[in-house]
């Protein structure tokens, strides 16, 4: 339950009535302090059992005080403590159910089972590329921040068939598995398999040894964040302006370079027409420094007279606005 201002405020006066209540009747009465922490709750309680009772004109007069001013404090904070709780409650349902009406429309979306550092920089990454996406994670803390950071999610554990089910994996384009132990990201992976054999997989890999067990179990790609870590580390002390280049050319936030991988699409006016023909130099001021083909061979520099064919995917570089009217025109 969250705390409002109005909550607060009304608690520590209630919290101030309390010890202001306690020592008055201490002083006034003469009573220990068990027996007046006694009395003031049973007086704003409005319960009155009578085994404790004002006897100096003092004293009862600081009752009425209490009494005036307390118990509508009382009554006050009990309303807005069970308003708070019933709003929090309802708000949870409706957001529940919201959640699962837009997961049951989502369609060639990406399932990204754990959301720990890894998993919400690939959900912003995605969310940046206008790609849906769908995190699954049950630490009520994750899904905490999911909520703030405006993910769509489903709290559940991922290695179960229902969950993955109803994050929509059988009308998902992609999984990526980045659990916290390489066993639960197996089990994910053969689950994944069994629901949707035309699904994509990636995984992470804890170990090095464990990444042949992945592709084994049906993962299309495994990565080791400490693999590639160590690589890019050792990068920026050996090519330090190798690193520039490729953070350049690969971060989103940069305005002066961009490379990115554009799909040629069946309708895609491109297709059948060389490197040189097609004009994507002179028009858009881009390079094509490689180009990936159905086959899964990687052509690097391809030369001018390459011939672009339907579902090639070219790795295009230039700048971020040319890039992306290059990728409206590949979609035909």
């Amino acid at each position: 339950m969250i705390l409002t201002n109005k909550l607060k405020i009304t608690l520590i006066v209630l919290l101030y009535i309390f010890i202001i209540g306690t020592f008055g009747f201490h002083f006034i009465e003469g009573w220990s302090f068990v027996d007046s922490f006694y009395t003031t709750i049973t007086t704003l309680a409005t319960v009155g059992y009578g085994d404790f009772t004002p006897i100096t004109a003092a004293g009862k007069l600081f009752a009425v005080i209490i009494i005036i001013f307390g118990v509508g404090t009382m009554l006050y904070s009990f309303g807005l403590v069970s308003e708070t709780v019933m709003e929090g409650r309802l708000r949870s349902l409706l957001g529940r159910g919201k959640l699962e009406k837009t997961i049951e429309k989502m369609n060639n979306h990406y399932i990204i089972c754990g959301g720990g550092r890894i998993g919400f920089l690939i959900c912003r990454e995605l969310m940046a590329g206008k790609m849906p996406c769908v995190v699954i994670d049950n630490n009520p803390e994750v899904i905490q921040k999911a909520q703030d950071e405006g993910f769509i999610y489903y709290k559940g554990d991922a290695t179960q068939d229902k969950v993955l089910i109803e994050a929509g994996i059988k009308r998902a384009k992609g999984i990526i598995c980045v659990l916290p132990s390489d066993a639960e990201n197996l089990y994910v992976i053969l689950t994944a398999k069994e629901l949707n054999q035309e699904i994509y997989i990636m995984a992470r890999s804890e170990e090095e040894e464990s990444e042949h067990r992945l592709l084994r179990a049906g993962a299309d790609r495994v990565m080791s964040p400490y693999t590639l870590g160590g690589v890019r580390m050792a990068m920026a002390i050996l090519r330090p302006a190798m690193l520039d280049f490729i953070e350049i050319t690969t971060s989103r936030q940069s305005l002066e370079l961009r490379m990115e991988e554009i799909s040629v699409c069946k309708n895609s006016p491109f297709i059948s027409k060389s490197l040189e023909d097609s004009g994507i130099r002179k028009r858009y001021g881009l390079i094509i420094v490689a180009v990936k083909n159905d086959s899964g061979k990687m052509i690097f520099n391809p030369l001018a007279n390459y011939v672009i064919n339907e579902g090639d995917r070219l790795i295009a570089m230039g700048e971020d606005e040319n890039v992306k009217q290059f990728a409206e025109s590949c979609l035909g």
